[in-house]
């Protein structure tokens, strides 16, 4: 129950009488006592401060009992302190009316001592409880924002709204997206060179840049694999720009890693390899779940990066049909692919100004 030493009540009474015996009363109980004269400074001293209980009187000038009950109970902010109502109304018409108004109990003057007592231990004990249970409703909704950012983290947000309706495996078939594989030239031989730790801060600040890029580009990451980055446009939510939209991530990655490379640490070189068709996207298992892509679209475009060139982004012949009016590319040539064969590829240089 919510102790004397912290339990501030509120008289309310228009009679000065009845005021400084409650008060003096509430004193003699260990309570914090505060008085109003009438309905309309109650609410102002309301808004002030933190009051655990009110002791309302109803006939009043001005604003009457009734009123300012009303208006704490449409008050978002004073609707859970309890009213108790001590009046010399003692009929039942009022008492069903103070409490239909939300009162929390109903005392008639001249009020018993001990009854008063009883019942203000009473209408604290609720406040308490109440607040006990607002209190654990608001850390449950912390720890479940906390868990929905966390899930998002992981998911796209489609994806997991739907596993949270139906937790089965998903998989969906996507007619065309555009996937982006990237690798940082080297990094592994500097695991000779430098701390773990040092080697762990370096590819987060890197891909925490390439977190940001796909966030600006609308597109989703999918996976980092060592120091390997995947991202894909078109999917979860299909969009028709998604190959514009995948080649700006890879210009744009460029841009950051000469960023990055301005530091005071070894500078990185970032081979980027695209490819544009149909995949498969799901998620599978049921511990440490993730979101993946599945199809020959996924393997070429792998391809496309580990047989690239170092600070160049090598696409497909069906990516560059897609890109070629809104892009400058370089024509590759033919080269032998693994588990392809030979394959003709484009090295794509930057974006026009304009588009036919």
């Amino acid at each position: 129950m919510t102790s004397p030493e912290t339990a501030k009540v509120l008289v309310v009474d228009d009679n000065e009488a009845n005021r400084d015996l409650l008060r003096r009363r509430l004193k003699r109980q260990g309570y914090e006592a505060m008085v109003a004269e009438d309905g309309f400074r109650a609410l102002e001293l309301m808004a002030e401060y933190p009051f655990d209980l009110v002791l309302l009187d109803i006939m009043m000038p001005g604003m009457n009992g009734y009123q300012v009950l009303e208006k704490i109970k449409a008050d978002p902010e004073l609707r859970d302190i309890p009213v108790l109502v001590i009046s010399a109304l003692d009929d039942i018409e009022s008492v069903v009316k103070c409490i239909e108004l939300g009162a929390e109990d109903y005392l008639p003057k001249p009020f018993n001592p001990i009854l008063l007592k009883a019942r203000l231990g009473a209408c604290l004990e609720k406040k308490r409880l109440r607040d006990q249970e607002k209190a654990y409703l608001e850390k449950l909704t912390t720890e479940q924002k906390k868990s929905e950012k966390l899930l998002l983290s992981i998911l796209p947000k489609p994806i997991a709204e739907r596993l949270k309706q139906n937790p089965k495996t998903i998989a969906d078939s996507f007619d065309d997206v555009s996937v982006l594989f990237a690798d940082i030239v080297g990094f592994t031989k500097l695991w000779s060179r430098i701390s773990p730790t040092e080697l762990v801060e370096l590819l987060n600040e890197i891909f925490s840049g390439f977190d940001r890029l796909a966030e600006k580009n609308g597109l989703e990451k999918i996976k980092t694999i060592g120091d390997a980055y995947m991202v894909v446009g078109g999917l979860p939510i299909p969009r028709e720009d998604h190959a514009e939209a995948i080649a700006q991530m890879a210009l744009d990655m460029q841009t950051r890693m000469a960023q990055f490379n301005r530091g005071d640490h070894e500078p990185f070189s970032i081979r980027i390899g695209i490819n544009t068709g149909p995949v498969v996207a799901g998620v599978i298992g049921t511990n440490k779940f993730t979101y993946d892509l599945w199809g020959d679209t996924v393997n070429t475009a792998s391809r496309m990066e580990s047989h690239g060139i170092a600070n160049t982004i090598q696409v497909t012949e069906a990516t560059y049909e897609r890109l070629k009016d809104c892009f400058n590319f370089e024509r590759r040539g033919v080269i032998d692919v693994k588990g392809k064969g030979r394959m003709t590829t484009y090295l794509l240089l930057d974006r026009r100004t304009k588009c036919p």
